[in-house]
């Protein structure tokens, strides 16, 4: 089998992980729109149980339903089909991975069409395997909806064709830092999924107005788990920007050039420190240190979008 071939089937996994993620996003939603039905369901039911026993000479009941009745048939089957096709889709991408580093016969992150694959990749299986320990079907659509977003920007717009690397890529650090980096930003993508969640629970919350996101865990619960995932992916970055500060000096024989990938990713770096000071912090509330967060990913998306793209510097390998 020719290297185009194995290119043309790592592109085919590719495409068909795009329309698995589709109807798994679907499947998602399907689920968390179920959930609200239900939960009215429970309501009704326990305010006319409330009106028997009044009837019958009792006191009305002060705790409150529970707000997480059994799922409807609709939900679960909606929940099964999400889950299945969410492994699907990651298992797709990581065969795509794998066709392309054959194809090429080298390491598959030489470019920003790689490395969105792989980062996707890396989200979509951390997310499964983490929801083989936990419930986690109500982050399932800020997952996948994400994940879909950025392959489709792969394939219109970052898109590079099979080919072997620049002579300053030809390294085992690519392998290292490179790697780390991809890893370090899908978990910090979940974590910026879960402060996404967090705000807006605590938002309505605040506001006294019912959602579906009634039926989510506590809102502190699920900021600890976003501050979780920080505290695993900052050291992954920090080793990132360690990395390429050595790979650098081996390649350009300096560790620091202030090249604008250099500073961005020391500016990302600045961000989430800050966000790990304010959330240690008594005096700053989850709020703004999740705010905070969300600004440290926004910076990581600027990183590789626009740094990447649009900035001429020792970096700008990306294909385009």
């Amino acid at each position: 089998m020719t290297n185009e071939s194995l290119a043309g089937y790592a592109n085919l996994s590719l495409y068909t992980a795009m329309a698995v993620f589709t109807i798994a996003m679907v499947c998602h939603a399907v689920y968390l729109a179920a959930l609200l039905p239900a939960r009215d369901r429970v309501r009704v039911a326990v305010t006319d149980r409330d009106r028997e026993l009044v009837g019958a000479g009792a006191p009305v009941p002060t705790e409150a339903p529970s707000t997480r009745p059994e799922l409807s048939s609709r939900a679960a089957k909606a929940a099964g089909l999400a889950s299945t096709t969410t492994w699907l889709g990651g298992f797709l991408l990581l065969a795509s991975v794998v066709l392309r580093g054959v194809a090429v016969h080298r390491w598959p992150l030489g470019n920003m069409f790689e490395f969105a694959v792989m980062g996707s990749m890396f989200t979509v299986l951390a997310y499964s395997i983490w929801s083989t320990r936990r419930d986690l079907r109500w982050l399932g659509l800020f997952i996948t909806g994400p994940v879909l977003l950025v392959l489709g920007m792969a394939v219109a717009v970052w898109y590079t064709e099979a080919s072997e690397l620049m002579p300053s890529l030809r390294s085992y650090w690519l392998v290292i830092h490179v790697t780390v980096a991809t890893l370090a930003t899908a978990v910090f993508t979940i974590g910026a999924a879960l402060s996404v969640v967090y705000l807006l629970k605590d938002g309505f919350e605040r506001s006294g107005r019912a959602s579906v996101l009634d039926r989510f865990p506590q809102t502190p619960a699920i900021e600890r788990t976003a501050y979780s995932l920080h505290i695993v992916a900052f050291p992954l970055w920090t080793f990132t920007l360690i990395a390429g500060a050595i790979w650098a000096r081996q390649a350009w024989a300096s560790y620091w050039n202030w090249d604008p990938k250099e500073v961005w990713t020391f500016v990302i770096w600045v961000v989430y420190a800050a966000y790990l000071h304010s959330r240690a912090t008594s005096g700053v509330s989850r709020q703004t240190a999740s705010y905070i967060a969300l600004a440290g990913y926004a910076c990581i998306i600027v990183n590789f979008a626009v740094v990447n793209v649009f900035f001429v510097g020792q970096h700008s390998y990306s294909g385009l």
